[in-house]
C-alpha cells in the first residue's frame, strides 16, 4: 500500500487548547503531520487520512517537543477561534 506524509505549519498568535490536553498549549507556529494511505480500489487517486498529528514544546521553560494526536476537526476549531479578535 502506498502512503504519504504531509507536513505543514500552523500558527496559534494566542494559547490554545486542544481536546485531551490538560493545560493551554502555547502560541507560537507548530508542525502538523497527517499521514495517508492511497485507495487502490477507486479509478482515480484518493487518499485516506489515517493519522494527524501536532508537535508541540511544553509551557515555559519549554523546550521539550512532544508529538501528540490531534483531531483535524478539533484542530481547524482552534485555528478558527484563535483567528477572533480578542
Amino acid at each position: 500500500m502506498l502512503t504519504r506524509t504531509r507536513l505543514d505549519l500552523v500558527v496559534f498568535r494566542r494559547p490554545f487548547h486542544l481536546r485531551g490536553e490538560e493545560a493551554a498549549c502555547p502560541a507560537g507556529t507548530w508542525v502538523v503531520q497527517t499521514e495517508e494511505d492511497l485507495l487502490q480500489s477507486l479509478s482515480f487517486p484518493a487518499w485516506r487520512r489515517t493519522a494527524t498529528t501536532i508537535r508541540l514544546r511544553d509551557a515555559p521553560p519549554g523546550r521539550t517537543l512532544r508529538t501528540i494526536p490531534v483531531d483535524p476537526v478539533g484542530l481547524a476549531a482552534a485555528l478558527t477561534a484563535d483567528a477572533v479578535p480578542a
